[in-house]
């Protein structure tokens, strides 16, 4: 029976595609994305489930809508019972390994993975639970400008403490695979926290944009028409309490591209490490993204929408000895990972719970495949549920708040113009409402939000007072079994820890 290929996930948050050569981008200094682009196969029109960190990992990771778990916002519990491809994996043979960003809320810390080699960089508690009968109260803990006017060069800071201790231990973890005697196939997903904001990074990433000519965003907040729910998001984040100037603008854009440049090079080296190791030709390698980032297009920063900027991903299989190079202009989302996950492991199809998504398989073979992606946003800015349809050319949005958006994204890919009540389009945007509707109550999931919010919001405060236990998850270590210990003759120690072998 021939060897289950090993699996290896990469994972940037809050990473755009437009800001990637592969995806079009002439100043983007990104050559080891550019290798996986150039040997695998690229996916044009890849989105998230949800354009908020926790809602899309959950649905990435179980293959399901936001509301069919209860993934409503970045504080909402991942209930342990639902599976994810780390479960179905881990009961395959597979050795499942997380090392990074999962932003993971609630006691289970794991959700299937076998192993988790660092904390997470965000907490595992309720506090971070939106109230959407507070709607005018900004919470202080939420996105500000204030990324965006400080944006510049850093000596460090704590997304780079946390990114390269994720790519230590990966590394590391792919030269313990490779030292193993008898070594499982392995699923590992890397997940780093850049090129998430704020916007700063070290002088030589900020250095690689010197004298580049980084262009202003494509549509500026005066020509954008205004949108209910994009007013909410610049009241949430305080979009309007100051005024960036051209120079901090281009700061922050300036200081996202070093970012990525940053991310391409921890890729680089985990990618040398798998060359290093003799794994490689036996690894298919998945880049992509948690959700996008609108970099001051429409005068909006970081995602929570559904415009193309915030809502669009990255999607790359790397793979060229079993799926030859193409591009994919197909719409596919997060939540067909977990059945493409499968099939690339020949496993039988999901059993456990119902899947929105489906295998991305015959897109990589060049056998047709699906053309659908629907979304959900539960969380900042809303007050009532969002959803969002993109099929063909088009994508709808619906919120019973908010009038009905439709945009034809072949003739308008900056979406200004709003099809929506243009009766040639009628029966169009009737028959996505009906599609919605048909498959979620839409009052029975908003008054599932508000209650959960309730409920967090209460436990919360109550877990604060008196002895505080965290479920913030701290990876064991044992000082026993590491390095040189006389509980093995020496010589056997140093054989077992040499690679290759002597």
């Amino acid at each position: 029976m021939p060897r289950k290929p090993n699996l290896l996930l990469l994972m940037a948050d809050q990473l755009n595609p437009r800001a990637l050569r592969p995806y079009g981008n002439p100043i983007a200094h990104t050559p080891h994305i550019d290798a996986l682009a150039a040997g695998g196969v690229v996916f044009d029109a890849a989105y998230c489930a949800s354009p908020l960190c926790a809602p899309s990992r959950y649905s990435f990771m179980a293959g399901q809508l936001p509301s069919a778990i209860g993934a409503y916002d970045n504080a909402a519990e991942f209930a342990a019972d639902v599976p994810t491809f780390a479960h179905y994996l881990r009961r395959a043979g597979y050795h499942t390994v997380l090392s990074g960003k999962m932003h993971f809320c609630g006691p289970d810390a794991l959700h299937g993975f076998e192993e988790r080699l660092t904390p997470d960089i965000y907490p595992a508690d309720f506090g971070w639970t939106p109230d959407w009968t507070r709607f005018e109260h900004r919470p202080s803990w939420y996105h500000s400008l204030d990324s965006v006017l400080k944006a510049g060069p850093c000596v460090r800071s704590n997304q780079l403490d946390y990114d390269e201790e994720v790519v230590f231990t990966s590394r590391r973890k792919l030269y313990d695979v490779a030292r193993a005697a008898e070594p499982r196939p392995f699923c590992m997903v890397v997940s780093l926290t850049h090129p998430h904001d704020p916007y700063n990074i070290t002088r030589p990433y900020w250095d690689l944009y010197a004298n580049v000519d980084i262009p202003p965003p494509r549509v500026g907040a005066e020509l954008a028409p205004p949108d209910p729910h994009s007013r909410r998001l610049r009241h949430v984040c305080g979009l309007d309490l100051d005024q960036p100037t051209p120079e901090q603008v281009y700061n922050a854009r300036r200081a996202y591209y070093g970012a990525v440049s940053f991310v391409d090079a921890q890729i680089g080296a985990l990618l040398a490490t798998l060359e290093e190791t003799r794994l490689a030709d036996d690894t298919i390698v998945l880049l992509l993204g948690d959700h996008g980032e609108m970099l001051g297009e429409r005068g909006l920063w970081y995602k929570m929408s559904f415009f193309e900027d915030a809502s669009r991903i990255p999607l790359i299989v790397h793979a060229p000895r079993r799926f030859a190079p193409r591009r994919v202009a197909a719409a596919v989302s997060l939540v067909d990972i977990l059945p493409t996950l499968l099939d690339l492991a020949g496993e039988p199809p999901a059993q456990a719970a119902p899947l929105a998504g489906a295998s991305l398989l015959p897109h990589l073979t060049g056998d047709g495949g699906h053309d659908r992606v629907d979304g959900e946003y539960l969380a900042e800015g809303a007050i009532a549920p969002m959803f969002m349809i993109r099929e063909g050319r088009y994508k709808f949005v619906h919120c019973p708040a908010d009038p009905d958006q439709l945009y034809d994204l072949l003739a308008d890919p900056e979406e200004l113009r709003n099809l929506a009540t243009a009766p040639e389009h009628a029966a169009r945007c009737a028959e996505y409402r009906r599609q919605i509707e048909a498959r979620v109550s839409i009052p029975t999931l908003h008054a599932q939000v508000l209650a959960s919010q309730r409920r967090r919001h209460f436990v919360y405060e109550s877990l604060r007072q008196g002895r505080r236990t965290a479920w913030d998850y701290t990876p064991p270590r044992d000082g026993a079994e590491e390095y040189i210990r006389n509980h093995l003759d020496l010589e056997v120690m140093e054989a077992m820890a040499r690679f290759p072998r002597g």
